[in-house]
């Protein structure tokens, strides 16, 4: 047996069609007997017994509910990490994450929500999916462990991947090089799974996802395609310093799929809706996050139209956008509470089309195929992009400017925590600047239209340099082991996992880019910059 689905693809249309109008009623049987035989009584419950799961993915890839889970899973580390945010509250006495001085309380949270929120209901829907032959739910289920577990990889190298299905040995980890090449294998399989469904599906709006998709998705395949070759595209550029080969090889797999990437920026970013955002609950209701110091030179010097959609007037310096910088001495909440917030957000939002854009100019950089455009043209369509994503009108004014440059940084609270601007990078594509320059510029916009979505930024950030950020002022890292002027490179293994799977630590402690020193200051495999 193939897959029942394609078999039956009709029938279950039309009964999604009957479900999404009228819900599901006792009346299935009658709507959609099955004259071979071959509906189980799972089939029967609307595939919900293997899709129900989904939904509680998308929902904890970023976790959305509880809030404190989301501040320690991500807020608390890359959101800070990335430069885009930083909180005005002194947790710890001061001497913590954004000091260098790791908590291994907090840090756990990015492991422990991925496997218990993520690899768990996708590894029972796995076993589900393999009983009943739903070939496109298994694919589906690869793009997600994908989605979830690289940023997983990013945060602390070595991670439980492929012998995560095998309960008897669970100790086993993967080491990055190991990890990523499975990332690619998993895309790979998937895409080509559910690319002949989606031709057989092509003017249809539905599929067997439709019900359990809660992203802008909506359930179709030629969308999950897309963004699977984005991702593809996006993990190319990962390694392209490590394996430039094997990078180039994904990378031109990814956009010459016939489906192609994410390019549409109304309807193709990878997002799911939330009026409750997390952050805007840390950000309004809690006070604890305010934005970064390096957002307020960039943004502000280079007069930029989001910065009033990202952020929020301060009320410290006359009604002007003050960030805080990372690191510094805060000895109340008081005193960078009306530093500005961030302004109010209501989808979450994982990949954009503008990144995309950005990943093929940087591609075309290193001398890729990446459809035929040149850096420039890429570069120039990722600013149009997330003008578009945003409302906003007349980008080519913007992406023609060629005298803006980041500012210097001022702290009204604090005039020791002053820094000239870190870059005098400027915004107008310049053909006749040397390659790297050409490179900060593409990676600063870049970094720009994914916020707030620290974790990528964090991690591009680590694998380019760019865009270039502050140091911190304050490291109180146990011997001096993250460097002030090279920056946080990782967190250290989870503790809830050192706790339950030592020998399992132990031999992720050996992988060649830990080598033993399970701390921050170590760059992982991919981050050779």
């Amino acid at each position: 047996m193939k897959t029942i689905i394609h078999k039956f693809l009709g029938i279950f249309i039309l009964f999604t069609v009957v479900a999404l109008t009228t819900g599901c009623t006792s009346e299935f049987e009658d709507i959609n007997t099955d004259p071979y035989n071959v509906y189980d009584s799972q089939l029967e419950a609307d595939f919900q017994v293997v899709g129900g799961r989904f939904s509680e993915v998308l929902r904890n890839i970023y976790i959305f509910s509880p809030v404190w889970t989301t501040q320690v899973q991500q807020n608390l580390n890359a959101d800070v990490f990335s430069g885009y945010m930083m909180p005005p509250t002194p947790f710890e006495g001061n001497s913590n994450n954004m000091t260098y001085n790791l908590i291994p309380g907090w840090n756990t949270f990015a492991w422990n929500v991925a496997y218990e929120n993520v690899m768990g209901p996708l590894r029972a829907a796995d076993l589900q999916a393999e009983a009943l032959g739903f070939d496109s739910f298994l694919a589906w289920s690869k793009i997600c462990k994908v989605a979830a577990m690289h940023r997983v990889s990013d945060i602390y190298g070595p991670i439980i991947y492929t012998q995560f299905s095998n309960l008897d040995v669970i100790e086993n980890y993967d080491c990055q090089e190991n990890v990523y090449d499975a990332f690619f294998t998993d895309l790979d399989d998937a895409i080509s799974t559910l690319t002949p469904l989606a031709k057989e599906l092509e003017n249809s709006t539905v599929t067997p996802f439709t019900r359990f998709d809660i992203s802008d998705f909506r359930g179709s395949y030629v969308q999950w395609i897309r963004f699977a070759n984005s991702l593809r595209l996006r993990l190319a550029l990962r390694i392209s310093g490590v394996n430039p080969n094997r990078a180039r090889e994904e990378a031109e797999a990814a956009v010459g799929h016939e489906f192609g990437v994410l390019s549409n920026p109304l309807t193709d970013n990878f997002q799911i809706p939330n009026a409750n955002h997390p952050l805007n609950t840390i950000n309004n209701s809690w006070n604890d996050i305010r934005m970064g110091a390096p957002m307020e030179s960039i943004l502000v010097g280079y007069n930029d139209p989001r910065l009033a959609l990202f952020f929020q007037p301060s009320e410290v310096s006359g009604g002007e956008y003050k960030g805080i910088r990372q690191g510094i001495e805060i000895v109340a909440k008081e005193d960078y509470q009306s530093f500005s917030k961030l302004g109010n957000l209501n989808y979450v939002v994982l990949m954009t089309v503008a990144e995309v854009f950005f990943l093929r100019a940087e591609g075309v950089l290193n001398g890729w195929d990446m459809g035929g455009g040149s850096a420039q043209d890429y570069y120039e369509q990722g600013i149009q992009a997330s003008f578009d994503q945003h409302g906003l009108s007349n980008a080519p004014a913007y992406y023609n400017n060629s005298s803006s440059r980041p500012m210097d940084y001022v702290d009204p609270a604090n005039a020791a925590n002053n820094i000239p601007a870190a870059t005098d990078i400027t915004i107008q594509w310049q053909d006749t600047d040397p390659e790297e320059r050409k490179r900060e510029r593409i990676i600063t916009q870049k970094w720009i239209a994914m916020y707030p979505e620290g974790q990528e930024a964090w991690s591009e950030f680590r694998r380019t340099g760019y865009p270039r950020l502050f140091p911190v002022v304050i490291n109180d890292s146990p011997n001096g082991q993250i460097s002030t002027d090279e920056f946080i490179k990782r967190l250290p293994f989870a503790q809830s996992d050192v706790n339950t799977n030592p020998a399992g630590v132990a031999a992720a402690r050996n992988c060649q880019e830990i080598g033993g020193q399970d701390h921050g200051g170590t760059a992982l495999w991919w981050d050779v910059n």
